[in-house]
This record gives C-alpha cells, sequence and structure tokens, in this order.
C-alpha cells in the first residue's frame, strides 16, 4: 500500500478469518475504491473475480488481483520464487507463477482498501516501456501455456491500443468507463 491509501477498519480481521475458514487458500484479496482529496468521494471501483476458477480465467487477460488488497501465505509466495522484478507488473507475474505451481486464490467480494488516485495515475498506465512489460506478460503466459495464440495476440493488440496508441485523457476516460465500476 502506498501511504496514503487507507485499509477498511476490519481489513485484516476478514482477511484472516478467511483464510481460516480455506485453509487450502495461498492469497486472499479484494475491491478498490479509487478516490480522489476524501476517501469519502469514490471515482471508480476496480472488482476482481471472487473464486480461484474464476481469478485463474481472468488472469488470461487481466490481472486478477489489487495489489494493495493482498494477504497470502509466504510458503506460497517463496515457493513461486517472490517478488522478482517485472517493471509495473512484479505483482500479476506474481500472481501468474503462483498459479503455474497450483495455489489456490480468492478475493472477499468487499471493498478492502480505499486507493488514492490523481491525474497522473493513468499516464503511468502507457507508453513503451509499460506496454513492453505488458506484452512480455503476455509472452510468459503464452509460452508457458496459459494462454493460446488467439488469447496472445488479442491481448497484445488491446495492450498495444491502449497503452500506445491513446492519448492520456482519452486512456483515463476508457480506464474509468471500461475497467472500472
Amino acid at each position: 500500500m502506498d501511504s496514503d491509501d487507507i485499509s477498511v477498519s476490519d481489513r485484516f480481521e476478514k482477511q484472516l478469518s478467511y483464510f481460516e475458514q480455506n485453509c487450502e487458500l495461498a492469497i486472499v484479496g479484494g475491491n478498490i475504491c479509487e478516490f480522489v482529496g476524501t476517501s469519502d468521494n469514490c471515482v471508480g471501483k476496480r472488482i476482481v473475480p471472487e473464486s480461484d476458477s474464476d481469478i485463474k480465467a481472468y488472469m488470461k487477460k487481466r490481472c486478477p488481483m489489487n495489489q494493495v488488497t493482498v494477504m497470502f501465505r509466504k510458503e506460497a509466495v517463496q515457493d513461486a520464487g517472490g517478488y522478482l522484478d517485472w517493471y509495473c507488473n512484479e505483482d500479476y507475474y506474481l500472481w501468474i507463477r503462483m498459479s503455474l505451481n497450483n495455489q489456490k486464490f480468492a478475493n472477499i467480494p468487499e471493498i478492502l482498501v480505499n486507493v488514492r488516485v490523481g491525474k497522473d495515475m493513468y499516464a503511468r498506465r502507457g507508453g513503451g516501456k509499460y506496454l513492453k512489460s505488458e506484452i512480455g506478460i503476455q509472452k510468459f503466459m503464452l509460452e508457458k501455456g496459459l494462454i493460446d495464440k488467439q488469447t496472445y495476440i488479442s491481448n497484445c493488440v488491446k495492450r498495444f491500443i491502449l497503452q500506445k496508441a491513446l492519448p492520456n485523457s482519452i486512456r483515463g476516460w476508457v480506464f474509468k468507463k471500461f475497467a472500472r465500476s
């Protein structure tokens, strides 16, 4: 979490309880509310899939976990090699490797963290370096057999349009309209 993000007051109790009730889980996350100014000024929510199977299906197209919300079993992360350098995608890369290790995922269907955003957020989600990183993640999934060639091409084309072809102002609108509720 960044220092200006705000966990809901009972976040950790909810996640620990979820782990206790589901011992097979390696990682538990949840949804986020993005706010500007004060936490009651919610401008978008990133809702992620809940079940292991839905998370793993979603993973083939987009990152299925909100990094700021995750709680995980240390051993499961270590078994996957831990966080490794991958420009702006260290978390997504880790989740993919954990999936390849047959780890179980879950997201609690609630807002767990309020995340401060600003106009610069969408600028960080674009550009050549970011696109190269994203294409690399897709290539890794293709090589590991998580996605097929058609999904790889589709994912890469969408990322090129969103991250390289669109100006920041339109990229922000697209994110708000199609990637947030």
